[in-house]
C-alpha cells in the first residue's frame, strides 16, 4: 500500500535537511490556499487530492536552477503551475488547429507511443527540468488519472510504464525510498553535490556479461 504523501514527504526533508541542507533550504513554504483556489479557476477543475496536499507542504523548489525529483525535474509552484497549464495548452490548441484533417490521438491511449500531442488540457503540468520538458499530471477520468507522466515538446507525452509513476504519492515515496537507500530511481541515482544539493547521476545501464 502506497504511504500518504504527507509520510513521504517527512521522510525527504529529513534525509535532505541531513544529508543536503542546501536542497532543504530550497524547499518552499506551504502555499497559500488562494493561490491553489487560482490555479484551480485557471484551469476550470479541481486539482487531485494529492497534489493538493502536496503544495500545501512545500509550494515549489526556490532555487530556479535546482532538482528534487529524479531527471533533474524541479516541482513548481501554484502559480507556475497555472502559468505552465496556460503556455501548454495553447500549444496543444495551436497543433490541433494545425492538423484539422488528420487523424490525431488527443487523449494518447496508446501506451508508449512518442509524438503524440502536448498540452492535453487535462494533463496538469507539476514539475519542469532545465529543458523545458514537464511531468504532468494526468486529471483526465479515466483509466490513468492520477497518473505521472513524462512530457516533451518535441517528443510528446510517455507514459512511464514502471509502477513508480501510478500515482504522485507513489512517485514521492519512490524518491524517499531512492534518497534513503542510494538505489537508483527511474535510472537515476541520488548524489549530493560540492554545495551541499541533492543531484541526480544518470545510472548507465548495466551490461550482461
Amino acid at each position: 500500500m502506497t504511504a500518504p504523501i504527507s509520510e513521504s514527504w517527512t521522510r525527504i526533508e529529513n534525509w535532505l535537511a541531513e544529508h543536503a541542507p542546501a536542497t532543504h533550504a530550497a524547499l518552499a513554504p506551504p502555499a497559500d490556499p488562494a493561490d491553489i483556489a487560482a490555479t484551480e479557476r485557471v484551469i476550470g477543475r479541481p486539482l487531485l487530492r494529492p497534489l493538493v496536499k502536496s503544495l500545501l507542504r512545500h509550494d515549489g523548489l526556490l532555487d530556479q536552477k535546482g532538482s528534487l525529483l529524479p531527471g533533474f525535474y524541479r516541482p513548481m509552484s501554484a502559480r507556475e503551475t497555472a502559468a505552465a497549464w496556460q503556455l501548454l495548452t495553447a500549444f496543444h490548441d495551436k497543433r490541433t488547429a494545425d492538423e484539422q484533417g488528420e487523424e490525431t490521438d488527443h487523449d494518447f491511449m496508446k501506451v508508449g507511443v512518442s509524438g503524440i500531442l502536448y498540452g492535453h488540457p487535462q494533463l496538469i503540468p507539476i514539475a519542469r527540468d532545465v529543458g523545458g520538458g514537464h511531468l504532468v499530471l494526468d486529471h483526465r477520468p479515466e483509466i490513468d488519472r492520477g497518473r505521472v507522466h513524462e512530457a516533451e515538446a518535441v517528443e510528446g507525452i510517455r507514459r512511464v510504464p514502471h509502477e513508480t509513476w501510478t500515482s504522485l504519492p507513489a512517485l514521492m515515496e519512490a524518491i524517499a525510498t531512492s534518497l534513503e537507500t542510494s538505489q537508483p530511481l527511474n535510472g537515476y541515482t541520488p548524489v549530493v553535490d560540492e554545495k551541499r544539493r541533492l543531484s541526480w547521476d544518470l545510472t548507465p545501464p548495466r551490461s550482461d556479461r
